[in-house]
């Protein structure tokens, strides 16, 4: 059988091996740490269960239309108004079936075979297969460590040509954790009004920040970024919601029309239920949102402390998200291991540790941590982490 171009080109994920080893450990009875976790560890908020449950009952239970009720809409233009003082007409918006679905359709009404989408790398591992399955190229930019793992407007200028369509900027960054300053912002915006090109702004952990320098969206500089710049969130991490699966886009009337047209062949609509859920987590008590970060915070500086213990690792403190990005190149060069990928396996097979490697994200020297998981357990892989390489020097 011969199946199709576009998904023949797609990367398997570097991390099904490894997730697939600690799953037969876990069966077989071992006491195995998983770190790799993309998701807040808390059960939803009370408030939008029992929001979710009188919209089944009252029998909210049918289509809805394709871009999203119209109540979720102004909830989320309501929410860009009062967070960033941008302004969307509800032909702005568009609600998806979780923020992954939002970049899938925006690629897939943006670019033409050919065009290219300048991706940063470390970079989430979904950008480059959602734009190679719409024919167009990923140009992958190594955004050094030293600058933070974060792209400068000179690694920008030298990727830009005559095909780019757009620049991915993800801030608060999966897997690393950095988030731009407005001066940051404001200097690559300035390079991409220059050159026509339009800026997928991925914000889904907008939300999850511990410093006191607030997340600022590249929309909020000029009216110019704002035309620009498509924004992508969702409520999956800021709420802890997703398995809800509620994303959703802003920006260009033209182009989320697009999007509505094409969801409206795939997915015809996101699901009733979830969208009032999703409605109650914007309009309802932050309490608990404030709760997780919180815990996210204090998780954050124990385990970047015990990370910086471990002989061998170097990390980047991370300002949002739940994940931390050491770079475990000397630890396992003095571990005697090839990659970082064979360090990752032995550390799941001797101390049950499953971490993901970076490879997947194109940073082969990194792993990735999530701090999803109670204090007690991470504190306990970190004792297992320092064991396997001070047992390997």
């Amino acid at each position: 059988m011969e199946l199709a171009n576009r998904v023949q080109t797609l990367t398997p994920s570097s991390t099904l091996a490894i997730t697939a080893k600690a799953k037969a450990l876990k069966q077989e009875g071992h006491d195995v740490i998983g770190l790799g976790a993309g998701e807040p560890d808390f059960n939803t908020p009370e408030h939008i269960l029992e929001a979710a449950a009188k919209a089944m009952y009252a029998g909210f239970t049918k289509y809805t239309p394709s871009g999203g009720t119209v109540e979720l809409k102004d909830a989320i233009s309501n929410k860009m108004k009062k967070d960033h003082g941008l302004e969307y007409g509800p032909e702005q918006v568009i609600v998806t079936s979780g923020a992954k679905h939002a970049l899938f359709t925006l690629f897939q009404v943006l670019l033409n075979k050919g065009d290219e989408v300048i991706i940063p790398a470390p970079y989430w591992v979904s950008y480059p297969e959602q734009v190679k399955l719409a024919e167009g190229k990923p140009v992958v930019v190594k955004a050094k460590e030293e600058n933070e793992f974060k792209l400068t407007p000179e690694q920008l200028e030298e990727a830009i040509t005559d095909k780019t369509k757009a620049v991915i900027i993800n801030s608060p960054s999966n897997p690393t954790g950095v988030m731009y300053d407005k001066e940051e912002l404001e200097a690559l915006g300035k390079i991409c009004l220059k050159h026509n090109i339009f800026i997928v702004s991925d914000e889904i952990y907008e939300k999850l920040t511990y410093t006191s320098t607030e997340h600022i969206s590249i929309a909020e500089i000029s009216n110019d970024l704002k035309e620009s710049t498509i924004i992508v969130n969702g409520v999956s991490k800021s709420h802890s919601m997703t398995g809800w699966r509620i994303g959703y886009a802003v920006g260009n009337q033209q182009i989320i029309k697009a999007m509505t047209n094409l969801a409206s062949h795939s997915t015809s609509n996101p699901t009733s239920i979830a969208q009032v859920a999703a409605e109650a987590a914007y309009t309802q008590s932050q309490e608990k949102v404030t709760e997780m970060k919180e815990a996210f915070s204090e998780r954050l500086e124990k385990l970047y402390e015990w990370l910086l213990d471990i002989p061998g690792v170097e990390c980047v403190k991370p300002k949002g998200a739940f994940y931390l990005f050491p770079n475990v190149s000397k630890a396992v060069e003095m571990n005697g291991f090839d990659s970082v990928d064979e360090w990752v396996t032995a550390l799941l097979e001797e101390e049950k540790v499953a971490l993901v490697p970076g490879t997947g994200f194109g940073a082969p020297e990194n792993v990735r941590l999530s701090y999803a998981i109670s204090l007690d357990q991470l504190e306990e892989a970190a004792k297992r982490i320092k064991r396997f390489v001070e047992k390997h020097q």
